[in-house]
This record gives structure tokens, sequence and C-alpha cells, in this order.
């Protein structure tokens, strides 16, 4: 699979927070080599130095400059039927014998 290819199936992983299993199926892969291109992929982008985050204490330090990145993770609620509202469940199926 190509470098491309990989960083793709990676990026999918993390934005769309999908399953290996159901990745491996978009790529027609197995669900175990979807895992290892993940690891793969973070593992090279944390040796390249360019993406890493810094320990906890440089962060406390009064001195150092934070970059904010906002992400929307805004839940949609979901409608369920109301408990005791029996319009909505089918009838009891009655036993014949």
């Amino acid at each position: 699979m190509s470098t491309d290819s990989q960083v793709l199936l990676a990026l999918q992983y993390w934005r769309e927070y999908r399953t290996y299993f159901h990745i491996a199926q978009s790529w027609n892969i197995n669900e175990s080599t979807a895992f290892r291109i993940v690891r793969h992929v973070e593992e090279t982008l944390i040796r390249s130095g360019r993406f890493s985050l810094p320990g906890k204490k440089a962060l406390l330090q009064p001195d150092s400059v934070l970059e904010v990145v906002v992400v929307d993770v805004t839940e949609s609620p979901v409608e369920r039927p109301k408990k005791n509202n029996h319009k909505c469940f089918p009838a009891k199926r009655s036993i014949i014998h």
C-alpha cells in the first residue's frame, strides 16, 4: 500500500473515529493490517519531531506559549419513544397451540 494511502487510512481512523474492522472492510484488508498501518503512521509522525506534545511541566511554565485548537464535538439529541406510550409498540402476539 502506498504511503499516501496509509496516511489517508490513518486520517480516516482519527477523523471519523471508525473501528479498525470497518476501515479494513473499506480498504479490503485485514483488521490487524489496518491497526499496524495506523500505528506505523503515528510512530513515523512522532519520530519526525514535528508532531509531539510538550510535557506537563513545560505547559505549567509561565512563559510558555500555547497554541489552541478548537474541535466541534457537539452531540446530537436522539429521539427515543416514551416509556409509558403504548402507541409506539406493536401489540403482543397471542400464542396459538
